[in-house]
């Protein structure tokens, strides 16, 4: 195996300890913003669909502050985000690059993504359900919870897989500013040296990551489905 994997893989063999470093950073960087963005991202959705014209907590400065904080943040490039956030990457991490300095340009790049998909999956709840709950006295925090949040699980589910298959394709791109990761590792030994069979393994980590996230996704999506 080991002569087989030499022969397709040279560089990344002779490389084996960078790669496999470059992996546990790619993990690493997946696993906390992951978290971050499920623990900021869905209350900010929820705010945002139940604080906007006509919903159960209607406010519109609110709504107006929070939609146009996700409107702004979603359509910066990520590169150009990562490299506006550098100063403040360094002053709350301490540094603005490697695992820790990447932490905050991805956390504000996935955590407005996924409270636009919450927001999304909100919007499918039927409107009967929010009726009979109305009319059942409930308050509206009791609506959020027991019916928004309990009805929409498949598409908060749906919303998280997309945003944790987007995380991974910015770590990928985080290498190339110094973070670390993957990304870093496919351009500093691969791209730069013209090295394609590093370029391909990386390439294929990435796209087996992808597909298990997206087969997760889907399982949770289906057993949660009425």
């Amino acid at each position: 195996m080991a002569e087989f994997l030499t022969s397709i893989m040279p560089h990344v063999v002779e490389r084996s300890d960078q790669f496999w470093q470059a992996f546990r950073e790619t993990l690493q960087m997946v696993g906390i913003v992951g978290v971050l963005a499920v623990v900021i991202g869905i209350p900010f959705g929820v705010l945002l669909f139940a604080t906007k014209p006509g919903a159960i907590l209607q406010n519109r400065p609110v709504h107006f502050i929070l939609n146009k904080i996700c409107d702004i943040f979603r359509s910066i490039p990520f590169i150009l985000l990562a490299m506006i956030l550098l100063g403040l990457s360094r002053l709350i991490m301490g540094t603005g690059i490697g695992v820790k300095g990447a932490i905050i340009p991805l956390t504000f790049a996935t955590v407005p993504f996924l409270g636009r998909q919450i927001e999304g999956a909100l919007s499918e709840v039927p409107a009967g359900l929010l009726e009979a709950a109305q009319s059942m006295g409930c308050s509206p925090w009791e609506i959020i919870t027991r019916v928004y949040l309990k009805e929409a699980i498949p598409g908060i589910a749906r919303g998280v897989t997309i945003t944790l298959i987007s995380l991974i394709n910015f770590t990928a791109i985080a290498g190339a500013i110094g973070a670390g990761g993957l990304g870093s590792f496919a351009i500093s030994y691969g791209h730069s040296r013209g090295y394609t069979d590093i370029m391909w393994t990386v390439l294929i980590i990435i796209i087996i990551m992808v597909s298990l996230v997206q087969t997760i996704g889907n399982a949770v999506v289906k057993k949660t489905s009425h």
